[in-house]
């Protein structure tokens, strides 16, 4: 779905240095300025899903085309569909130091990621409250717990990463380029970071379409799914 990358930590432009690096030698009277008086780097991270629906009003054969299935003996009987939203916004203090020629800026990252309300979609040949319905859902649900679950795991990891990389302390660069270098690295490193790591969930999602799973719900409520299937191919 999205190029993936394994740490996207050194993407900055060498110029931009971080507190820690300037630390290595004994700190300038605009060093002690930037890290002792400006705010700290503070990075947010926040992750909601915004509910469900179950939409019941299109055929197993619509619903076998919308997921792009080509073979003739596989049908798609329910399917559920998301998009993932990761919305990054960047602030934060800066001081400017004429005489060297650089500022600092303490970076205030903050990344929303989301996952658009979940579409789940049962096919119409299965009304509510019989059983081929109540297993076609379940399985669906799977899938959208799949979704639920997925985002506190990438909450955890990218939290680990943006502290990792900046460590609560402001950045270095020539005067008037540090918010660029910033927004650059987010744009190029983090915001792909991020979208991969959201992406991962879609492993899980193709374990629980196992054969052994169609292989079931395929027997499921006592053949009633079955003759459902072999009725409404009859009528093509």
């Amino acid at each position: 779905m999205m190029p993936r990358r394994a740490a996207p930590l050194l993407l900055l432009p060498l110029l931009l240095l971080t507190g820690g690096a300037a630390q290595a030698a004994a700190r300038t009277q605009f060093q002690i300025r930037c890290e002792d008086t400006i705010s700290k780097t503070i990075s947010v991270l926040s992750a909601k899903q915004n509910g469900y629906t179950v939409n019941t009003q299109l055929s197993y054969k619509m619903l076998t085309a919308m997921k792009g299935v080509a073979s003739r003996n596989q049908f798609v009987l329910g399917l559920t569909r998301t998009e993932s939203r990761v919305q990054i916004g960047l602030a934060g203090q800066m001081l400017q130091d004429p005489a060297s020629g650089y500022e600092c800026v303490a970076p205030k990252i903050t990344v929303q990621l989301t996952y658009e309300p979940v579409k789940i979609y049962v096919g119409s040949e299965f009304p509510a409250g019989t059983c081929g319905y109540q297993e076609i859902l379940a399985h669906e649900m799977r899938h959208m717990q799949a979704y639920m679950a997925h985002l506190p795991k990438v909450e955890k990891s990218v939290s680990a990463a943006l502290a990792k990389r900046f460590e609560g302390k402001p950045l270095y660069a020539p005067a008037g380029t540090a918010r660029a270098a910033l927004a650059f690295e987010i744009d190029s490193g983090w915001l792909p970071y991020i979208k991969a790591e959201m992406a991962k969930v879609e492993a899980v999602q193709a374990q629980i379409d196992s054969p052994a799973e169609y292989a079931r719900l395929s027997r499921a409520c006592g053949g009633e799914i079955q003759k459902i299937l072999v009725k409404t191919r009859a009528l093509r």
